[in-house]
């Protein structure tokens, strides 16, 4: 019977938070209907042009809210997108001074991954056993945004576990990519990705453990910056695995222009957030950086063609040969680079993200609840006697001879203390190994990569693509600096598979990545490269992001228009 009242609980809990955000919509009765032309300038505006109008009293912090309130609704009736609407909420943090108007981000509208704590609102995490868990008092990341002056409005959904490139749960349901609704718009932040795509909003934050910001960037076209840890703050969040830290989650800016994420980004750092979280580095923003990026004549990039685990598709490639194209016509010296092991990276990490046995994000799961199929396998492969998971090992390894697969399944179980301290002295020195590559051997000014072996997924496509994030995951255990920005979209033309491509020749991972790639099907996804510094690096990140799209010039990505 426990079980049972369980799963009718579930079940009501996830009725209850729908029909509050359906009736919190309607009640919003001016947010409705076409755009004003006065609202189309305002959703036309850089966040810094914005900002200087506040400043300047030619516009009202209520204005910018009304306009991208809209917005907001439109693209969540596109795409499921939005979880806490927040926007009745916002209209009186503005009215009664809890936002700073004289800050970097006065009256700028900025949305929210769901595990983000505002004071007033639940913080679900895509689970329903968090329905209810409000708390009277902002947490500390949004502290640091209203007296910053930016107006959280709405949050925005993602995957139960948070372990997915894709955003679903039965709370809030499943959201979907602005251009094309039978994929996904990515994960774990796919809400973040698909408003900001669809035109919902300017900014907001996300997180990243495996490639959470980055991926969704790449999958809905929009840009993404994957701070180092210590950078940016994650102060009041909640999270589906508390206390892991063999890979650590770090929260995280997305916009949908660069300018934006560069100008956010600088802002906040400009707010001292180690003042409001003590896990920041109080490194303050190092304009110097930039500028030396900007004035820097001829750089010497490091290529990544591929991890070795999964080759790109022929989109991802393209999108890749496009930016070294554009590169070397601008006088910059690109070269293939072979860094140590993604592949021991991929195993390591896999490893040390889920040494607990897949436990933790288990333990809020309600009788009954859907559950990531990509994270089903994982939970699955786990949960595996040790004999069977020894005779699948060997199978796999001598029969189907299949070295990739293999090796991530040797060591896929729950690891003891012990165990997990190996893991983390071999992490340190892979590290290392990393370090020195890059230092003494390769002396590159930055990397460019895929973001993704493939764009982006279909609905429940993580079923077969929930080990293909080596590219993205390679850079959380490095913790390096990394961006992601949008350069093409897939061409059913140009991008289909070679007539001799033969799946069945490719390892496991690789298969469960190509099995969904359909350029026909994909022909208008987004298409992204992804962009590499060392650790802490995020002002040179950004700089370079910069000048890569100068040398783009009229070829620079077209965004989603707002419809």
């Amino acid at each position: 019977m426990a079980f049972l009242s369980d799963y009718l609980q579930h079940r009501r809990d996830c009725k209850f938070k729908q029909s509050e955000r359906a009736q919190r919509i309607r009640d919003l009765n001016s947010y409705h209907g076409p755009f004003t032309a006065p609202e189309r300038k305002v959703l036309s505006k850089p966040i810094e042009e914005l900002v200087q109008d506040v400043h300047k009293q030619v516009i009202q912090p209520i204005d910018i809210l009304r306009a991208y309130g809209k917005a907001a609704i439109k693209a969540h009736e596109k795409t499921n997108c939005i979880t806490e609407v927040m926007i009745g909420a916002a209209e009186s943090w503005v009215a009664d001074e809890s936002i700073n108007v004289k800050g970097p981000l006065a009256g700028i509208p900025v949305s929210l991954k769901d595990t983000i704590v505002v004071g007033g609102f639940d913080t679900t995490v895509g689970y329903s056993s968090n329905v209810g868990n409000k708390v009277e008092k902002d947490g500390g990341m949004v502290k640091l945004l209203k007296d910053a002056g930016a107006v959280p409005y709405v949050k925005t959904n993602l995957p139960i576990t948070l372990l997915s490139f894709e955003s679903t749960n039965d709370v809030w349901g499943r959201c979907t990519n602005p251009h094309n609704d039978k994929y996904s718009p990515g994960g774990s932040t796919g809400g973040e990705s698909a408003l900001l795509a669809a035109g919902g909003g300017r900014i907001g934050i996300g997180s990243d453990v495996a490639g959470s910001v980055r991926v969704p960037a790449h999958f809905s076209g929009i840009y993404a910056l994957r701070c180092s840890t210590g950078r940016w703050p994650k102060a009041g969040i909640l999270t589906s695995m508390p206390g892991q830290e063999g890979i650590p989650s770090v929260f995280s800016p997305m916009a949908r222009t660069l300018g934006d994420l560069t100008y956010f980004t600088k802002s906040l750092i400009s707010m001292e957030p180690w003042k409001y979280d003590h896990s920041v580095h109080p490194i303050s923003w190092r304009p110097e950086i930039e500028r030396e990026i900007q004035q820097t004549k001829k750089f010497r990039v490091g290529l990544l063609k591929t991890d070795g685990v999964v080759d790109p598709s022929p989109a991802c490639a393209r999108a890749l040969d496009e930016v070294v194209a554009a590169l070397r016509k601008a006088g910059h010296e690109v070269i293939d680079i072979n860094p140590p092991s993604p592949y021991e990276a991929l195993c390591l990490a896999s490893q040390l993200l889920n040494s607990d046995g897949c436990k933790t994000f288990k333990s809020f799961q309600r009788t009954g609840e859907w559950m990531d199929p990509g994270v089903k396998q994982m939970s699955w492969l786990m949960s595996l006697a040790s004999p069977f998971k020894w005779i699948y090992y060997l199978w796999v390894k001598y029969v189907r001879r299949d070295e990739i697969w293999a090796g991530i399944v040797q060591g896929w179980k729950e690891k003891s203390a012990y165990e997990q301290w190996k893991l983390v002295a071999k992490r340190e020195a892979y590290k290392a190994q990393w370090h020195e590559w890059w230092e003494q051997e390769t002396k590159i000014d930055f990397m460019i990569t895929p973001p993704n072996a493939t764009p982006a997924v279909p609905h429940d496509g993580m079923h077969d693509a929930v080990s293909s994030c080596g590219y993205t995951f390679l850079f959380n255990m490095l913790d390096y600096s990394s961006g992601v920005m949008p350069i093409t979209h897939v061409d059913k033309s140009l991008d289909q598979l070679p007539e001799t491509f033969n799946i069945k020749k490719l390892n496991g991972v690789a298969q469960g990545a190509y099995k969904h790639y359909d350029a026909t099907a994909m022909h208008g996804l987004p298409v992204g490269i992804q962009v590499v510094g060392q650790r802490l690096q995020e002002e040179k990140v950004l700089a370079v992001m910069k000048r890569i799209e100068e040398a783009l010039g009229n070829e620079k990505y077209q965004l989603l228009e707002i419809d």
